[in-house]
């Protein structure tokens, strides 16, 4: 009888580990850290997620195949234009020469979106934080109006064009 009560004790330990739980399949979809870049928002909650877990998968899925990004190089008095492969290119150094990024999108200053709801303009001020290392730390505070696109009005917007307005 205590050689049996052994063993199903030892069977339940075994099966029960609390340091491997189980899967929690009931996860409302509420409860995830993406955004639906179906809304505007949604866009801008993915661009701030990838720049934090520094994710190029999401980052390159907001970036329409047309997109530009646009900045004023005040130092040569021109203004530089590049295309998606090489804002994917220089985002993934990016992410990969940091520590931390940390991107918050303030107040939208303007807003406008076409009578079908496939063509948006945004405007919005935004603050960058880049850790290199603790010794060496960048804040950037600006603005950006992004170009969204999107091919119906239920589909994921793009971002077609970035104009960075920030006075560096």
């Amino acid at each position: 009888m205590r050689l049996t009560l052994t063993i199903l004790s030892l069977l339940l330990l075994v099966s029960c580990n609390p340091f491997a739980p189980g899967l929690d399949e009931n996860l409302d979809e509420g409860g995830s850290i993406l955004g639906d870049a179906v809304t505007i928002d949604g866009v801008f909650q993915n661009m701030k997620y990838a720049y934090t877990f520094r994710d190029t998968t999401i980052y390159g899925q907001l970036l329409n195949s047309e997109f530009s990004f646009v900045f004023r190089d005040y130092d040569r008095g021109v203004e530089v234009t590049w295309g998606r492969d090489e804002e994917m290119q220089t985002t993934r150094g990016l992410f990969q020469n940091v520590q931390r990024l940390d991107l918050v999108w303030n107040n939208i200053i303007a807003l406008s979106t076409d009578s079908l709801s496939t063509q948006a303009s945004v405007s919005r001020n935004f603050n960058l934080t880049v850790t290199f290392n603790p010794s060496d730390i960048i804040r950037v505070d600006g603005y950006a109006t992004l170009a969204l696109a999107r091919p119906g009005a239920e589909k994921p917007w793009q971002i077609v064009r970035w104009r960075d307005e920030s006075n560096f």
